[in-house]
């Protein structure tokens, strides 16, 4: 049995479950997600305990079972607290700065890179230099940031660049180094 699919996920107060055949809906106070799960699982919800279990012992529904039960459950985990990621920017001149709820980068371009903010997404700038992703749906949070972090991937060299907080990008010498 699947270690991760046989968890229960407990379903905090003010956050509301609705089951209808295939269909798994979730209701908090930051908003509504909805998830479609496979015919070899199926969703139970016991009191404030939500349960999801296989149909049968198949190969595909065993390797269903972990994905819809991490799925869901970070679905009330977003409805409730909501997800984040926090980005940096290295380098001279490179920064970002709010345009309304969109977001402007500076990043040694010849022009300013401007990011729509998507339904469901917000960003934060408390520092010129740092960029924080929220939203309720972890799939999307975390395309937005690697979509932010693709227009400059930070390089080896010099470490300049947009890169995850935390993120260790290894440096290389150079042609110094070749001497």
């Amino acid at each position: 049995m699947s270690r991760i699919g046989k968890m229960a996920i407990p379903v905090p107060s003010g956050v509301e479950v609705k089951i209808e055949g295939n269909l798994v809906k979730v209701k908090g106070p930051k908003g509504e997600l909805s998830q479609e799960i496979s015919e070899l699982v199926t969703a139970s919800l016991d009191g404030d305990q939500l349960q999801i279990n296989r149909v049968d012992d198949s190969r595909e529904a065993r390797s269903f079972h972990g994905l819809y039960r991490t799925l869901v459950n970070n679905m009330v985990i977003g409805v409730s607290e909501g997800f984040s990621k926090s980005l940096e920017i290295v380098g001279v001149g490179y920064r970002a700065a709010l345009n309304g709820s969109d977001l402007e980068l500076q990043l040694g371009y010849s022009h300013p890179v401007s990011v729509k903010a998507e339904e469901g997404i917000t960003f934060e700038v408390p520092v010129q230099t740092q960029i924080i992703v929220r939203g309720i749906d972890k799939q999307q949070v975390g395309q937005v940031a690697a979509d932010i972090r693709k227009w400059r991937k930070p390089e080896p060299y010099k470490g300049k660049g947009i890169r995850y907080t935390g993120e260790v990008v290894r440096r290389k010498l150079g042609k110094a180094a070749g001497a």
